[in-house]
């Protein structure tokens, strides 16, 4: 007796159709599963036989054998359980094979035939619709993050029952719908505003630009300056993501099963703020089956570093890759991968080991050698790729006890809104969304100043000491001052400002 059941899984963040083919035959009975199965999948023969009797169907006595293929591409996870379990059901007769081949099944089962939920719904759901399948059955719990993909029926199932009796006709299951537009205008919610900062006003002033153009940047401050506060509320003022953005970023989370139960899609902006003692397979991504990182969750949104010094130097140096190409590929020995990583670096750190060197207010304990050496950690290639540095300073307490608002976050999404229009028309066609991805071709044709302007370029270049790598980080970020003012050419006033966020390339320690 044979029967073939189809499902899926992912590999990377796109799935592929796996057949689950499930063969009963004369014998003693054994339980083999075939077509390179990892630990959880090997595991899935109790749950299925502990699950199909305990849902009061009969278990075959005889000798099983399902084959997963394609089989030469390992097989990991609990997702197999429900597809295993209907296909012998339907060798056995008991479950009708007519619809077996119009729906991809997926979900792990417990031992009293509850399905659970899996990873990786999303980019099996647009397998299913790629393969001209009617529908999918999964978990009630991933149902709402499958069903933001058109063209096929969403059916959510509860027990290994409830998915016997919709394959044989008993029970009818409403395909689950989600209103799209719906979803953007009411889960587009973020709990921090700009307005809960006080004071820092220049830092404020600074990260708009920052938002505005998509530069990377660094924040230089003693401890409890706000430097953590500030950047938890950058993607507040971010441009909203699209829904190819939101889907994009979706599938990445599913992967990871980081999409809760009641949520459908990632609609805000990612903020990822790892701890400086993670590796660099948890920042970049590994395993023996290549998991996104950190630098993948946070596609689209805001990569945080805090203490950036005290990360280990191999970690950092890792990053390049996805600064400069907006992906990360990962390659093992049997397979390579690669994960979209197009994020926003912000990184913050202490200007010394005590941090408290050049502040009024507390005496600095540290050496100049000391402060050279806890820079140094930073390789000139990773700050090569941040276009801005900018200094805060401890606040100020007539700004902590100040009863007035600050300016929200929505005043200033508004005006990052218009500059970034106007990058997106001005790189049409050319798949650049910001100034912060021009190349040097780019920036000779939309960076030009005149001569008064190259004059004071050339003074900042020679009186602070600024390295030569300041100098297009410079007119980057001029470009997007401009923008943020609506002006069409780059002006003294811009450059003037766009100086003043390169304080780590000035000779400063003394």
């Amino acid at each position: 007796m044979l029967s073939r059941v189809l499902s899926s899984a992912v590999f990377g963040i796109d799935a592929y159709t796996v057949e689950v083919e499930v063969d009963i035959a004369q014998g003693l009975p054994a339980f083999a599963t075939v077509g390179l199965p990892e630990g959880a999948v090997k595991e899935s023969k109790d749950r299925v036989k502990a699950a199909v009797k305990n849902c009061g169907y009969e278990f075959p006595t005889r000798r099983i054998t399902v084959n997963l293929a394609p089989a030469d591409i390992k097989k990991e996870g609990a997702a197999f359980d429900l597809p295993m379990a209907i296909g012998i059901l339907a060798a056995t007769e008991i479950v009708q094979k007519n619809k077996l081949g119009r729906y991809f099944i997926l979900g792990e089962l417990s031992l009293d035939g509850q399905v659970k939920p899996v990873r990786g719904a999303l980019p099996i759901a647009v397998a299913a619709r790629d393969s001209g399948l009617r529908g999918i059955l999964l978990p009630k719990e991933n149902s709402r993050e499958a069903a933001v993909v058109r063209g096929i029926d969403i059916l959510p199932v509860n027990t290994l029952s409830d998915c016997v009796e919709f394959l044989n006709g008993a029970l009818h299951i409403d395909p689950l719908e989600i209103d799209l537009e719906e979803l953007f205008r009411t889960e587009i919610n973020y709990p921090v505003d700009f307005n809960d900062v006080k004071g820092q006003e220049h830092v404020k002033r600074c990260l708009e630009v920052s938002a505005a153009g998509g530069h990377n940047v660094i924040m230089i401050g003693p401890p409890g300056s706000g430097k953590t506060m500030l950047a938890k509320r950058i993607p507040t003022i971010l441009p909203d993501m699209n829904f190819e953005e939101s889907l994009e970023t979706t599938k990445i989370h599913s992967v990871m099963g980081l999409i809760p139960a009641d949520s459908a899609l990632v609609v805000t902006r990612p903020f990822r703020s790892p701890h400086h003692t993670i590796s660099d397979a948890g920042l970049i991504g590994g395993g023996q089956i290549p998991k996104p990182g950190e630098v993948s969750l946070s596609h689209n949104g805001v990569l945080f570093l805090d203490e950036l010094p005290e990360f280990k130097k191999n970690v950092l140096e890792v990053m390049r890759q996805p600064l400069e190409e907006d992906r990360v590929t990962i390659s093992r020995a049997a397979t390579s991968l690669t994960y979209p990583a197009r994020f926003m670096l912000v990184a913050a750190m202490n200007p010394c080991p005590c941090g408290y060197y050049s502040d009024p207010n507390n005496e600095c304990s540290c050496t100049v050698p000391q402060i050279q050496r806890y820079r140094s950690k930073i390789s000139g290639p990773l700050m090569d790729r941040i276009d801005i540095h900018i200094e805060v300073p401890a606040v100020k307490y007539r700004d902590l006890a100040s009863r007035d608002a600050g300016e929200p976050s929505s005043e200033i999404k508004r005006r990052v809104d218009t500059a970034r229009k106007i990058q997106l028309e001005r790189f049409k066609g050319m798949k650049i969304y910001s100034n912060a991805q021009m190349t040097n071709r780019h920036i000779k044709k939309y960076c030009q100043i005149d001569e008064a302007s190259q004059k004071l370029l050339e003074m900042a270049i020679d009186r602070f000491g600024l390295s030569a790598r300041a100098y297009t980080r410079i007119l980057k970020v001029a470009r997007t001052i401009a923008d943020l003012e609506g002006r069409e050419h780059i002006q003294a006033v811009h450059l003037s400002e766009a100086i003043q966020y390169r304080t780590l390339d000035r000779n400063q320690i003394a």
